[in-house]
């Protein structure tokens, strides 16, 4: 349930000829919602002076887990929600996939980000930093190195990831490595990290990876509509897409030669067993990751061997899964920038820049939100 107007401020703002104050306001918008909606309990955590985590009690709800896979197995076909495919096996095993040859997402990304960061720097200004989906903040680095080196005084970083483990130790090392940076976390959900983030302007709202890649178009239209929100005109919005490119580089790219990949998806089944008691036999489910043309997107699923009978002992249910069915766990939705770039003016965001990697393999969309619905500008 939203807030009443007169329980926080309609827009917090902070005073750019100090910059020291951005921190002070993002806590005192947070401790504001928090206390307007009591049901949300959130802990603040300081790491040091210039170093902040908060975590969001949803992050220790034993029962999250338990009842997404129930959710996805009741449905047809059946799924599973790729955000549990990061716990710390599986945020070790992306971070290695990140490095394979086959996997260009990365690379490609990054290239962008070190030949464009300074202009991005320059172009954003005052900006604070708002990043979804930050996890160890690495490709972030290249950014933050710029924003730092023009700063005047001190500037503000505020990494959200659902993992608060990841997050602290994010935050510590980069304040330790930027003596000018602060660093408020948001150790919660995209949903509830933007809600607390909208009074929070001027800001840079950062997601990139193509994690926007990962939601069906649903989940897509939900999520673009909570950033309409949570953005003020006139404040930034990166986002970075995967391009439609060849198929066979496409597939090559989530079937890697090292097997990477493959340990990446079975490790949720695995942790299925850990976590939940599933008992999922071990070498029952085999990775599949193949290009569907027609949606534009690689799926990827866990594919049963043999008949199982998945058990949820904590809810007191049970699924049988027959030989040869597949259970999605991610999709990897890749775009075109014109299309994009149409769908995105009708959430008010209207592409500025469009900036690619020497190959075109991957775009990053420098958009700004507007007061209203500007489809004439959409093309860019």
């Amino acid at each position: 349930m939203a807030a009443p107007p007169a329980t926080r401020p309609r827009h917090a703002t902070y005073d750019r000829t100090d910059r020291s104050d951005a921190r002070a306001v993002l806590a005192a918008v947070i401790q504001a919602q928090t206390e307007a909606e009591p049901l949300q309990r959130i802990e603040r955590q300081d790491l040091n002076p210039r170093a902040t985590v908060w975590v969001d009690e949803l992050t220790r709800d034993p029962q999250a887990f338990a009842l997404s896979v129930s959710r996805g197995l009741s449905t047809r076909p059946r799924q599973l929600d790729c955000r549990y495919l990061y716990d710390e096996i599986g945020s070790e095993l992306f971070a290695r996939i990140t490095e394979q040859p086959e996997y260009y997402p990365t690379r490609a990304e990054a290239e962008i980000l070190a030949d464009h960061a300074e202009a991005l720097a320059h172009e954003l200004g005052d900006a604070v930093i708002c990043e979804l989906g930050s996890g160890t903040s690495e490709k972030t680095r290249l950014l933050l190195d710029a924003w730092s080196r023009r700063a005047d005084g001190e500037f503000h970083y505020v990494p959200v990831d659902i993992d608060p483990v990841v997050l602290r130790g994010a935050a510590e090392d980069l304040a330790a490595h930027h003596p000018n940076l602060h660093v408020s976390g948001l150790a919660t959900s995209y949903e509830n990290a933007l809600v607390r983030l909208r009074d929070v302007t001027p800001k840079a709202l950062l997601f990139l990876g193509s994690t926007i890649g990962n939601f069906d178009p649903a989940e897509m239209d939900k999520f673009l509509r909570q950033v309409e929100a949570a953005l003020q005109p006139g404040d930034a919005f990166l986002l970075g897409i995967d391009l439609v490119k060849d198929p066979h580089v496409l597939e090559a790219a989530y079937n890697d030669a090292a097997g990477v990949t493959e340990r990446f998806t079975l490790n949720l089944f695995d942790r299925m067993n850990r976590e939940l008691d599933a008992a999922i036999p071990a070498e029952a489910v085999e990775h599949v990751a193949f290009w569907n043309e027609r949606q534009d997107q690689i799926e990827i699923y866990g594919r049963f061997r043999r008949d199982v009978r998945i058990e949820l002992p904590d809810l007191e249910q049970s699924f049988s899964v027959e030989r040869g069915e597949m259970v999605r766990v991610e999709v990897s939705r890749k775009f075109r920038v014109g299309p994009m770039a149409e769908a995105l003016a009708s959430y008010r965001l209207r592409l500025d820049r469009a900036l690619t990697d020497a190959d075109r393999r991957f775009a990053l969309l420098l958009l700004r939100r507007t007061s209203e619905v500007e489809p004439g500008d959409a093309a860019g």
